[in-house]
Formats: structure tokens, sequence, C-alpha cells
């Protein structure tokens, strides 16, 4: 009843005043059901009491400022509606107008998407939840960083109400921020006003769509484009690898949303440390739209320039400061040239793996010849280069024996720059030291029938499965986090998160770093299917192939480091989590036997669990820990 009373107060208001002051009479009336929020306004009572935000299923949501109605409005335009930004995620705060799906007049049907929202997590639509007008947009496509509840557009109920909206503003409600979230170039004179940003609609520029470089893992905050997949002019469809970017994780294939035309590319390949949300390309829908966009540019990455990937520094040598002894003369002699192709001039185009092993090795990627694409370096290159020979030089003088000794060196270091992964991996293993109360609890497992039945077993299974000692024990750990759930459980800083399912992360060393793929629903696969996901994703891990879905979460982790014969040793856990297993290697040992010897000899493996104590207390991870070692000392009862 009041939204229909509302309703006819705003349509008849102009001829009508006294339809006026009954609308203020029944905000009168309603002042118990929820204050009046303007002058004249109708409470419509959905609201909470404290006139905070309204939530409508569908993720519009209306500002305590603004009613869905607003009758004080009533005398010079027609009832209408004010959309605000919604909170798309719970730790949103901020979004960015990435496109508007309706254009001003348009009818929006009821379920049909208004518009696209770039969040904190990902790029997401919002639908009307019935059926009107689009009046006014107010927040134009490409507006970055607009705040939760500023109102971005005007829907009205019938079509003749769009043209009074013509020439509406927010006079009283907080403006959203401009469209270029750069600052302005300096100035040092007054010049001529410049044509409107290429982001802002009703400029020259056909209609496009600009594409922003967006959140490809939970803690990527910048990233590098390090290969364009196509050029420009090229006919894009959905689905087509567009650019492999490369994350805080791994390096990423960027996918095409929808059918279109590249028209320009604005950040080059090799540009380290972009933003994210940074228009990385233009995409037109019509072929012939292409031209007009040769001179475009975008105010912020004006100022972004590609940068190659830099050649290991040379080596620095120290040497004494000691003045040299007086020496004979000696005729200078020519540089000899080496053996080996001239180094390579501009860019160089290389893999991050290809890169991280010269830098190793020392390889000054300036003489390798890339055999991939448009020559490109590959691992394949750098593994197989062989540095040129230098030609002997030519005999001369001798010289003092003091000299020659003089002019060795004494020292050598070389400066290796930090990855954009090793820069994440060191932050929050400071983090988790920092802020997680770490123990530690050990404890030694016979590992005698495992081994006894990992053999048997890969007699049975086909050539192409070897189970390991890692798949039991991945396995076991599962099994023992169903029975003890408190160390399968997340700290989330207002709740202790016990998860359902185990989903274990291991711990895979890559030439880049450290990074930790999941073997999802580990408590209910076989050793078989654990073993085949282990060695996949191990060999993604270190071809940097990974997907985010593949490493993104989990819920307990795994480091083994038997393999190196390392006997025991702790490992930081992996926020959120909170438990982390670290496994070292299996030794002979001499255990307590009831036979005539009175011992045996066994293979003993150690095992030692870093738990979060904010979660997991010590009885409980002891608990963890002696249902492990039972699975493990009695593999049978992993059946049960």
């Amino acid at each position: 009843m009041w939204r229909l009373l509302a309703r006819r107060v705003a349509r008849g208001a102009a001829g009508a005043p006294g339809l006026v002051r009954s609308c203020r009479a029944l905000g009168a009336v309603g002042a118990g059901r929820g204050a009046a929020v303007g002058v004249g306004a109708v409470p419509l009572g959905r609201g909470p009491a404290w006139g905070g935000p309204v939530h409508r299923p569908g993720g519009l949501l209306l500002p305590p400022a603004w009613p869905r109605l607003v009758p004080c409005r009533c005398c010079s335009l027609p009832a209408h509606q004010k959309v605000a930004l919604p909170a798309l995620s719970p730790t949103m705060q901020m979004g960015t107008i990435a496109r508007w799906e309706k254009k001003e007049g348009d009818k929006i049907g009821e379920g049909e998407l208004i518009a696209e929202v770039e969040t904190d997590k990902a790029t997401v639509g919002f639908e009307s939840l019935e059926e009107c007008y689009l009046a006014k947009i107010l927040v134009p496509e490409g507006t970055r960083d607009v705040p939760i509840g500023a109102i971005i557009c005007i829907t009205v109920e019938k079509p003749e109400y769009v043209d009074a909206f013509k020439n509406y503003t927010l006079d009283s409600a907080p403006s959203a921020p401009p469209a270029a979230s750069v600052p302005p170039p300096q100035a040092a004179a007054p010049s001529p006003p410049t044509p409107l940003s290429p982001q802002a609609p009703g400029s020259s520029y056909p209609p496009h769509m600009q594409v922003t470089l967006p959140a490809l893992s939970p803690t990527m905050t910048m990233g590098t484009v390090q290969r364009w997949e196509k050029k420009v002019g090229e006919k894009l469809n959905e689905g087509d690898l567009l650019a492999e970017i490369e994350t805080d994780k791994a390096t990423i294939g960027f996918e095409v949303q929808e059918e279109g035309y590249l028209a320009k590319i604005l950040v080059p390949e090799g540009t380290r440390d972009v933003p994210l949300g940074t228009a990385l390309c233009i995409i037109v829908e019509k072929e012939s739209d292409i031209p007009a966009f040769a001179d475009y540019q975008d105010t912020a990455v004006t100022d972004m320039k590609a940068q190659a990937p830099p050649p290991p520094p040379p080596l620095v040598v120290a040497t004494p400061p000691a003045p040299p002894p007086p020496q004979p003369a000696v005729p200078s002699t020519p540089a000899v040239p080496t053996a080996g192709p001239p180094p390579r001039k501009g860019r160089i185009l290389v893999s991050p793996l290809a890169k991280k092993m010269a830098a190793e090795k020392g390889i000054d990627l300036a003489q390798v010849k890339g055999t991939g694409p448009d020559g490109r370096i590959t691992k394949k290159d750098v593994e197989s280069f062989v540095p040129p020979k230098v030609a002997p030089a030519p005999a001369v003088e001798a010289v003092p024996a003091a000299a020659a000794v003089a002019a060795a060196p004494v020292g050598t270091f070389t400066d290796i720059p930090i990855s954009n992964i090793r820069r994440v991996i060191a932050q929050r293993l400071m983090q988790s030291k920092q802020t997680i109360p770490h123990y530690y609890l050990s404890v030694d497992i016979n590992m005698g029938e495992v081994l006894v039945l990992r053999k048997e077993l890969n007699q049975e299974v086909s050539d192409n499965i070897k189970l390991s000692v890692n798949d039991f024990i991945i396995k076991a750990a599962a099994l023992a986090c169903l029975k003890v759930p408190e160390a399968n459980s997340s700290w989330m800083d207002t709740v202790i998160r016990q998860n359902h399912v185990v989903d274990v992360s291991v711990a895979v060393s890559t030439p880049a770093g450290l990074i930790t793929p999941i073997v999802f629903n580990a408590h209910i696969k076989g050793l078989a299917s654990i073993s085949k996901d282990v060695v996949s994703l191990a060999t993604k891990a270190r071809e940097g192939k990974l997907q985010p879905h593949e490493f993104q979460g989990g819920t307990f982790t795994i480091s083994n480091l038997g393999m190196y014969g390392i006997k025991n040793f702790s490992a930081i856990i992996n926020p959120p989590q909170a438990c982390i297993l670290a496994v070292g290697s299996s030794e002979k040992r001499l255990v307590p036997a009831d036979n005539e010897k009175g011992f045996d000899v066994a293979s003993v493996m150690s095992v030692t669990l870093s738990c979060d104590h904010r979660v997991v207390d010590g009885a409980v991870g002891a608990q963890w820990l002696a249902e492990f070692k039972n699975f493990l000392e009695k593999p049978v009862t992993m059946l049960l």
C-alpha cells in the first residue's frame, strides 16, 4: 500500500499539491516504522530502523540517504529510482564500472544485466529486479574506485519519463570519482582544453571496450605482460588466448571473453609491475572501427614503457687497494673477438623459466639464440647453450709475478633481481612467522608395512603409474584430518572455519620459487588417483602452467624433503591454514622386537607437525599425529 500510494503521489504531484501534503502527512505517520529520509519522503518499511542500506535480492543496494522513490523531487521530476553500487563481495569497498550493458532510454527487463562491475575479486554483473527504463547514467564506463552506495544511474517506470532526466545531475548526493584514476599531467601554463578522456562515453571514438588487468590470484597486486598472443587488427573469438601475464604465482594465459577485434595495445610486451585495473588493450565490435584507435592513448599507461627482462648483472670484482708496483712498458694488445655470434641488440624475448635458469647459470641472454616464436628464448635454448670460446691472445712480454698476483680477484658476487613470485613468498612467510603462534610436534613412524604394500601394488597397477611413499602420506594425512577435524581448520580472524573436505596442498619447488598445487578431495581419492594428480600438478608447476584454481585454497599442507636426505625439519604454516606437515627421509634403525635377538631393523621416518596455537591446541595436534601414525604403520586401516 505504501509503494502504491507513493507512486500515485509521484505521478500526480505536479498538478495536485494536495497529494504532496498527503505524502508528507503519511511520512509523519510512518515515523514509527522508519524516519523519513527527505522532505516528504515515504518510508517503505523495508530497511532497518537505523536507516542503513536496504539489501535486495539480485545484488541491488539502496543507500540510506535515498529511498526507492523520492517524492520531494516530484515537483520537477517524475517518479524514479536511484540505483546505488551494491557490495558484490564480502571484502568489496569500491568498484569499477567496467561496462554498461544498457544505454540511456533502453528498456530493462526483470533479471537483465544493467552493468558489469569489477570488484576486488572479479568482474561481476548485477541484474535488475523489475522492469524499468534506463533514464540517466551518472557514472561513466571506466570510472574507478566508485564507493559502495554511490548513485550510478537513474531508472524510471515509463519511457516518456526518460527525457526529463536528460540534464539530471546529483546536486546533493556525493559525486562519483572522475573516470581517469591517475593525476592530470603537469601544466606549467594554461593550455587549451583537451578532448574528453577516451574512457568517457560520448567521445569521438566508436563503441569499444577497455580490457583491464584482472586479479589472477588472491595476493596479486601487479603483473607483467610477458607476451601478446594477438596483434592489432586480428579477429578475437571467445576463449582465444589474448596475452600471457606473469603474476606473483605463475605465468597465466589471459583469455578473450567475447568476440571482437583487437584495435589497440596499450601496454607493450615486457612491461613490468602493471597495477591491477590498468587498461591493457582496446577491443571493438567492427573491423572498420580499428583505424579510429591508431592514436588512442590512455593516461594511466602513457608513462609505462616496455622493460626487457634484464640480463644477469656483471660480476663485481673486488681488488686490493694497494697501488701496483712499477712495471716495464707493455705494448697494448687489441681486444680479441669471441668465436661465438655477436650479442643481439634490442629487447630480448625470453620465458620466465628460461630467464631464471640463465640468471642461475650466469648466462648472458644476449648471446643465446632463441628457437621459440619470434626468436623467444626457451628453457631448451638455455640448457643447450654453450658459451663461446675466446681465441687465445697473442703472447706478450713477461711481466713481474707480483703484478699478476695483484690483479687476481679476491671475491665475486652477483645481484639477482627479485621476481614477483619470490617477493610474495617473502611477504607471506614473514607474515606467517610474525602473526601465527607456531608450535611443533615430532614423531617417528615405522614405514615397513607401507614399503611392502607399495611394492606389491606397483606390481599390480599399470606401467604408467608408480605409487610413491608420498602418495601414502597424502592419503594418510587426509584421513587423519577427517578423524581430527580441528587440524583441518582455518583461522578467519572472526571465526574458526572447520572444513568438511580435505584439500591437500603439496609443496613443489620450482626454479621461480615455492608453490603449493592442491590435490582436491584427497580423503575420497584412491592412491592411483592421488599419484596421477601429484605428477600432473608438479609438472605444470615446474613449467609455469598452473591455473589459479589449481593452487589457490587448500585446507592442509604437506612439505616433503625426504628425497633430499633431510632427516627432519620444521615448516612454516601457510595461512589461513592451521597445520603443515614436514616429512623427512626414512632411515634404517634398530627397534625393539619380540624375537630371539630382542630387536629388529626397521625403516623409520620422522615427521614434524607445525600447528597454529590459535586453532589447534597441543593435545589436538598430538591426537592428529597419533591417527596419522596409525594409518601408516597399519596401511590396511586406510581401506576402512
